[in-house]
């Protein structure tokens, strides 16, 4: 049975806007749909990192919300500049557990007119499966879905058809880096460190990859999106900014890991490919790829750049979602 909105979008063209309020980064995506079909009218990202200094600590500080009232205002006059008629706003792990949540939100709509649906770990691990099936085809063998946040991690076994399996951890790359990464270069026996705090969090994981058996990482955006702009500039090849799945190898990965965790934040920026608004936090994120890869043998990589604001906008076309602006 479809939603009441799907039925009205069905019946005229609207221009819509979807708002992802991440931990590190917020971005905005204003699309047409109709009958259908969609076409992207305006992409925009800001790094607001949220959850800095306060992540840890369950908290969302004052000069947090005062970045992210500045980043949504923004949000804002281009939404109305577009004429976009319903909005749909997402809060991730900074949001859902932040003692203060009710109190950001009352301010976020207050300053902006933008209601914030603040969205559970699982619900994010979903949307975002739901996005990466959208860009590339996973076919009938099983894929882990990888998306690296600032707050939590989501984790997904699926394939072209279904969801196997799904959790949402939160050791997200703004909670790595400032319990973490406190020296830079980052020095070994943080490393250790980090690699033992996986193990201690990661159990869950490893069992349901021995059940399942997927062959093929799927990275989705964020770090990977970074991972892949460097491989590219490495390998000489083109990196076109709308292609919804992008190359990147696993000893590309293994290169650039090893010469990340050697480099302090003014030498990593100098990395061909390497953007400002990564800099800080993909060390620890690697550092958990690496993880990853070095204790599970897949033999296929693969990024998608399309994540969580891609998988809500294929729920709004199947009909799925029933709230908004």
């Amino acid at each position: 049975m479809f939603s009441t909105m799907y039925i009205w979008l069905l019946k005229m063209e609207s221009r819509i806007a979807i708002v992802d309020l991440g931990t590190n980064t917020f971005h905005l995506l204003i699309v047409d749909v109709k009958e259908n079909q969609h076409h992207i009218v305006y992409r925009e990202r800001t790094a607001v990192k949220l959850g800095k200094k306060g992540i840890n600590k369950g908290l969302i500080t004052d000069a947090a919300l005062s970045r992210a009232l500045r980043a949504i205002s923004a949000f804002r006059i281009a939404i109305d500049n577009y004429n976009v008629k319903k909005i749909f706003a997402y809060g991730t792990s900074a949001f859902r557990n932040a003692r203060n949540q009710k109190d950001v939100i009352n301010r976020i709509k207050e300053n902006t007119g933008i209601a914030v649906n603040v969205i559970s770990g699982d619900e994010e691990a979903r949307l975002i499966y739901m996005g990466v099936r959208s860009a590339i085809p996973l076919g009938n063998e099983k894929s882990l879905v990888l998306d690296i946040g600032g707050g939590s991690v989501e984790f997904i076994i699926g394939d072209e058809n279904d969801i196997y399996w799904k959790e949402s951890f939160e050791i997200g790359a703004q909670r790595l880096l400032e319990e973490y990464h406190t020296h830079d270069p980052i020095r070994t026996e943080d490393l250790k460190a980090l690699s033992i705090h996986f193990d201690n969090k990661l159990g869950s994981l490893f069992q349901v990859l021995e059940r399942y058996q997927p062959k093929t990482l799927v990275g989705s955006s964020g770090t990977f999106d970074t991972l892949s702009d460097i491989y590219c500039a490495r390998q000489g090849l083109e990196r076109i900014s709308e292609t919804a799945e992008t190359p990147l190898s696993f000893q590309g990965f293994h290169d650039i890991y090893k010469e990340l965790i050697v480099r302090d934040k003014e030498a990593r920026m100098k990395i061909p490919g390497m953007i400002e608004l990564r800099v800080d936090m993909i060390v620890v994120a690697c550092s958990l790829i690496n993880y990853l890869i070095s204790r599970y043998a897949f033999t296929n990589l693969r990024v998608s750049s399309y994540a969580l604001k891609e998988g809500v906008l294929a729920d709004i076309m199947s009909g799925s979602i029933t709230y908004g602006n």
